[in-house]
């Protein structure tokens, strides 16, 4: 992909991002409907599914050659990476969008060979754009994002987990998690993933730790966080298929080793 190309892609997907953001405040005022997926936690909108397919015919419609992943099922059936993929999410943290009205965001990844090319990260309500691009960096709102610390003890950090992992559960270890929580200085869960994500290369929490998450959960946020040094991989430190569902430890580079040997998966 040569640099036209990428600003060009990168331009249509912060125009796409701000005009499904205006769609979503404005549809949001009034009654809409909710329904559950895979359970009655797993929630969906309307919202979200016409979110999705307006992002998606803006996409098709600018380019029409790409691939398109996306949580609510109308893209394509993605089974490589191959090319130019756009993974995307129209409401990440469905649950806070319905019973808070904040604290959700959309995120859109675009991947080029399986290669994250730029990953945007866009808080609806705070108005708030994270923005990561292939070598050129991380930003928020226009501003670039430092490099994440270098010097950092476990003891100082806090960590993003939602509280389900620290009691018993058929995923995870929760004695380990205990010790952890007692180790750190706190925690925090804010229910979106991508803004999760956007926290670490903001600097603002170290790490986040969760056991199931889909491609459109993390593949703006991979991009985002590599551009500050921060690392993610499944919680036993192999690396994340963005072709299937993943466990996350996703943190800042210098305690990522540190948070694997308290994560023990049953």
């Amino acid at each position: 992909m040569d640099n036209f190309e990428k600003s060009n892609l990168i331009d249509e997907a912060k125009r796409i991002i701000f005009k499904a953001s205006e769609q979503i405040k404005s549809h949001m005022q009034r009654p809409y409907e909710i329904n559950t997926k895979q359970d009655r936690k797993d929630l969906v909108t309307e919202i979200d599914e016409s979110t999705e397919k307006f992002i998606i015919e803006k996409i098709r419609s600018s380019f029409p050659d790409h691939k398109i992943m996306a949580e609510e099922g109308t893209g394509d059936d993605v089974t490589s990476l191959d090319g130019t993929v756009w993974i995307i999410d129209p409401i990440d943290g469905t649950m806070n969008f319905i019973h808070q009205k904040r604290f959700f965001a959309i995120s859109i990844g675009v991947y080029h060979n399986g290669e994250g090319i730029v990953g945007l990260i866009y808080d609806v309500m705070d108005d708030t754009l994270y923005e990561g691009v292939k070598g050129e960096g991380a930003y928020k709102n226009g501003k670039k994002l430092p490099e994440l610390t270098k010097e950092k003890e476990l003891k100082d950090t806090l960590i993003g987990i939602n509280s389900f992992w620290s009691v018993p559960n058929r995923r995870l270890n929760e004695e380990k998690i205990h010790q952890l929580i007692r180790d750190v200085r706190g925690t925090r869960s804010y229910g979106s993933a991508a803004l999760e994500f956007a926290y670490i290369a903001e600097g603002i929490i170290d790490a986040y730790i969760t056991m199931r998450l889909s491609p459109w959960d993390i593949a703006a946020g991979l991009i985002i966080i590599n551009e500050v040094g921060g690392k993610a991989t499944r919680v036993n430190g192999e690396p994340l298929d963005l072709l299937k569902e993943n466990s996350v430890l996703a943190a800042n580079e210098v305690v990522h080793s540190r948070y694997i040997h308290y994560i023990e998966e049953k």
